[in-house]
């Protein structure tokens, strides 16, 4: 199927990189179509790469999990010229086996575990087969990656875990969890930035707000930024959150 098809049709061969249309000014670079592990790489290798390539009509770049939306100026080039463009880049790499670059800034985010602000902490270590305190130590002991933020204003996806914990959703949606609330499902932890319902279970909760509008910039982390979770108590984690700073106790630190 040519390109042009392609961008005709939304569809290509589902075994390579699709190259898809994506509203008036954009085009979806998508490496699989569920977050695989070398999807995952691939989709922050590539944001990387297009942040540095010459690409002068791309006005905005934003990762997910699996993809790579890249959003064009209509004014300097068509969609098929972009997407041609941008196909040539995908052609000079083995995207299977691309790995990101090393993250330019490491957070240190406090967050309680288990209890009242925790309270699938137990059931979600269950299914990963291993008890909460080593639940906790595993995930503490991590360098997560910010994969992707969306769904909500700020709102981070964190990973991949170990396959142990690639856990569906929940069978009842959970009507709301807090803002700050941690939750885990499919090798991933979201950073919930507003109170919302969710199939995910909460294992933990944090002071940190990944949103504040009122701040510049209003969201504090990015995509391919390294990220580790302190494990704190829960009355210091109550502390943190009657403090009302949205800092949280947390730390950031360049890493390059």
């Amino acid at each position: 199927m040519s390109l042009q098809d392609a961008l005709r049709l939304g569809s290509v061969d589902p075994d390579h990189v699709q190259i898809l249309p994506f509203g008036l000014d954009g085009v979806l670079v998508r490496f699989a179509v569920t977050a695989e592990p070398w999807a995952t790489q691939a989709a922050q290798a590539f944001h990387d790469y297009a942040r540095s390539a010459d690409l002068p009509f791309i006005c905005e770049r934003a990762p997910s999990l699996s993809s790579v939306l890249l959003r064009f100026d209509p004014a300097q080039i068509t969609r098929e010229a972009a997407a041609a463009r941008i196909e040539s880049l995908l052609d000079a790499h083995d995207w299977r086996k691309a790995t990101p670059r090393a993250p330019e800034r490491l957070w240190t985010i406090p967050v309680a575990f288990g209890g009242a602000h925790g309270p699938d902490l137990e059931a979600a270590a269950e299914l990963a087969g291993m008890r909460p305190e080593a639940a906790i130590a595993e995930i503490t002991g991590l360098e997560l990656r910010v994969l992707a933020i969306g769904f909500a204003p700020g709102q981070p996806y964190l990973g991949l875990l170990p396959e142990a914990w690639n856990l569906p959703r929940m069978e009842q949606i959970n009507p709301q969890v807090p803002k700050g609330a941690i939750a885990l499902a499919v090798r991933q932890l979201v950073l919930f930035a507003n109170p919302s319902p969710t199939g995910w279970r909460q294992i933990g909760r944090t002071a940190f707000a990944p949103f504040r509008p009122e701040a510049e910039p209003a969201v504090p982390l990015r995509a391919g930024d390294a990220l580790r979770l302190s494990a704190v108590s829960g009355d210091e984690m109550t502390a943190l959150l009657d403090r009302g700073d949205p800092a949280g106790g947390a730390l950031c630190e360049s890493v390059t």
